[in-house]
């Protein structure tokens, strides 16, 4: 009976941490990478709100070593010095303002937690809001954090360990970072402590950043020890942090993602590497007919985040090869777009700045000050950033998917190579097209008979279409065509899309 009940308690904790409190009717977050708070607050009012986005994950908000060595790298955000609130995205009151306005415009804010470590040893010894520390004593006073609060016996982890020594992946340092440990009691009251403000401030949870390098078990306890949700930002009352872990698991490794989803959701790599060879050219988009678990992925949609790209693999690091990213757009929209219109999973959106090299971090002065994004009249972004969450194809998919919401895809259609479509119950339609020949077809978009806009070609502006109409017939079915030379390879209608000719 007691075996029974401790199952129960742990099923229950599970979903309890994989609801996003999204507000209603909303499904899609969207990582704005290296943003400020500022505007950060300022976008969720004018474009993420109305767009219908659900939420925006946040650069991590505790103090950071400031590593002008490297001419402050975007990985500096991952050497903590401090749980102060305060980087170069701003300060403890800019947060508070962000969390507190992204709220009132329907929007949530998750954040990066890094929580597995502190920060290597550098030559430079001053973080963001002052703090330093002593590097060869492990210390770090403005937590503070001694030398009995690290894992010992000192170890680094190696590449062989991944595939055949879970201890070391959890126990050594990853990449030199001092690794904490979180078996015990005092750091994790430092932790928990760290997150209960984030809550208390408005925060709807946490990307847990290095999972695969916590042990679950002090991760369970972690998780236990957080706060509800601030009912006074509009959560519910008892509602739990949304936590989804950042677990790379490909197969064949000794740490299992399997071992962190009765925790909370987890980051499912498989997801953007999958579609990005499809929509790569390198697998035909006709197998995604069942994509989702069948393709080795995760048992269960709420256990998993999916995402094409992430900061990490955009740049050739963690899980996968060849990612799509905005630098082979076309592709990467239908990459995004097939994400989108396919229920499977929580999808997250990158939203990049520009960059060659790969260590670059954000745009900014001679004074290492974040550059903030400009608004082109295009609604489109300057200034160094790239906001793929502005392209039209994108944010017209986050209300597709809005609109098609809990329904399942129905009327699957392929030519038996590269061009496919199907519907989203009978709330949305999608069609693709990545042969070298046109897609031209007579096909079921489960709608009823009216004229819709394409909300890819353009949009619908005062009852009209800016881009490609679609007339669908009293039968549901429509003349689909996408040409193989089409600025975009697919179309998309939905309810909502309605137009008067």
């Amino acid at each position: 009976m007691m075996r029974f009940i401790l199952l129960l308690c742990a099923a229950s904790l599970a979903v309890a941490h994989k609801n996003p409190h999204y507000a209603s009717g909303r499904t899609t977050m969207v990582h704005l990478f290296e943003w400020k708070w500022d505007d950060i607050a300022a976008e969720c009012e004018r474009f993420l709100g109305p767009r219908g986005f659900g939420g925006v994950q946040i650069s991590p908000p505790n103090e950071n070593l400031a590593i002008w060595s490297h001419n402050r790298p975007w990985w500096e955000r991952y050497q903590p010095i401090s749980y102060r609130l305060v980087t170069r995205s701003g300060n403890e009151q800019q947060f508070a303002n962000m969390v507190r306005r992204c709220n009132n415009a329907g929007v949530r804010i998750y954040v990066d937690a890094i929580i597995n470590h502190m920060t290597g040893t550098w030559n430079e010894n001053v973080g963001t809001g002052g703090s330093t520390a002593n590097f060869g004593n492990w210390h770090y006073p403005a937590v503070p954090y001694g030398r009995n609060d690290f894992n010992w016996p000192q170890c680094v982890i190696n590449g062989n360990d991944y595939r055949n020594n879970a201890a070391r992946v959890r126990n050594c340092e990853l990449s030199g970072l001092k690794d904490l440990n979180q078996g015990s009691e005092y750091v994790r009251t430092q932790i928990v402590n760290y997150m209960n403000r984030l809550i208390d401030l408005g925060v709807a949870g946490f990307r847990i950043d290095a999972a695969k390098h916590m042990w679950p078990n002090d991760l369970r306890i972690i998780y236990g020890r957080l706060k509800n949700l601030n009912t006074g930002h509009g959560f519910p009352s008892g509602a739990r942090p949304y936590i989804y872990q950042e677990v790379i698991d490909l197969g064949g490794e000794a740490v299992s993602r399997d071992e962190y989803t009765p925790l909370a959701a987890v980051t499912e790599f498989k997801y953007g590497m999958e579609l990005s060879r499809a929509f790569s050219g390198h697998n035909q988009l006709r197998w995604l007919v069942n994509f989702g678990p069948q393709w080795g992925m995760l048992g269960s949609s709420d256990d998993a985040l999916t995402f094409i790209d992430n900061h990490d693999n955009q740049r050739g690091h963690g899980a996968g090869g060849n990612i799509l990213t905005h630098k082979t757009a076309r592709n990467y929209k239908g990459a995004i777009a097939f994400m989108l219109a396919h229920p499977y999973g929580r999808p997250q959106l990158m939203s990049s700045f520009s960059f060659h090299n790969t260590e670059a971090g954000p745009p900014m002065d001679n004074r290492g000050n974040i550059i903030s994004p400009s608004i082109n009249s295009d609604n489109t972004c300057g200034n160094g950033w790239v906001c793929e969450h502005r392209w039209r194809q994108i944010y017209a998919m986050v209300a597709f998917r809005n609109v098609a919401g809990n329904t399942p895809v129905s009327n699957w259609w392929d030519n038996g190579s590269n061009q496919i479509a199907f519907c989203r119950g009978g709330e949305a339609f999608i069609a693709f097209n990545r042969d070298g020949w046109d897609l031209n077809q007579n096909l079921q978009t489960c709608l009823p008979a009216g004229n819709y806009c394409d909300v890819i070609s353009g949009e619908k502006r005062n009852n009209r279409c800016t881009g490609k109409t679609i007339t669908v017939g009293g039968d549901g079915r429509a003349r689909i065509h996408v040409g193989a030379n089409d600025f975009d390879m697919f179309l998309a209608i939905h309810r909502g899309s309605e137009s008067r000719l």
